[in-house]
């Protein structure tokens, strides 16, 4: 199957659709014949994994998760998808459009991906602080983990537009250096990001 392509196979669904950047499908079957299906799969070779590794993978990618790093009350701008607003055509009207170019002339807030430095963790809600910022946190870190792929901490983070360079970032009473990057972080087993 081609990616991001399905196929019907009785009622099963095999689909090329996942969200981690790696190869690999997703199935969709009767409830029923699930356990059997595990059991192959196991019995193939096949080593289950958690949410916490597919997670892993998703942030590696450099792709959004809901819920962390947009929601309802994110825009397009905020969480990186600015790609997806068509602002080309003056006589084509939606809802937010309004708003939307308002933002993206005044300003806003951008996704961009984090590497520490030096050794911790990167984890979601620890404030970013930008050289020149304000005494508080001038962002936040919506999604982060430890990359096994690159060896170290990454994380995506909501900054003020135009971040670029070193920033700190809180980690239990302590600031610690992070460079600012495009993710994706990793693509196909390899080191991809790019400092900014």
């Amino acid at each position: 199957l081609p990616f991001f392509g399905f196929e019907y196979v009785g009622e099963w669904l095999i689909a090329r659709t996942g969200y981690t950047g790696e190869d690999g499908a997703e199935i969709i079957l009767p409830g029923s014949k699930a356990e059997d299906l595990w059991q192959r799969l196991v019995d193939a070779g096949v080593r289950p994994t958690g949410l916490g590794a597919r997670d892993t993978l998703r942030l590696e990618a450099g792709l959004n998760l809901y819920g962390n790093d947009m929601d309802e009350d994110i825009t397009p701008w905020e969480a990186g998808l600015g790609w997806t607003v068509a602002l080309d055509d003056a006589d084509r009207d939606f809802v937010g459009r309004a708003a939307l170019e308002k933002q993206k002339t005044e300003g806003h807030r951008q996704l961009l991906g984090l590497v520490l430095e030096g050794k911790g963790v990167l984890r979601a809600h620890q404030g970013v602080h930008v050289p020149g910022g304000s005494v508080g946190p001038d962002g936040e870190i919506t999604s982060g983990t430890f990359s096994p792929t690159l060896g170290k901490a990454v994380a995506l983070a909501r900054l003020p537009a135009g971040t670029t360079g070193t920033v700190e970032v809180e980690i239990r009473n302590k600031r610690l250096n992070a460079q600012v990057v495009r993710a994706p972080f990793v693509r196909n087993g390899k080191a991809t990001y790019k400092p900014l």
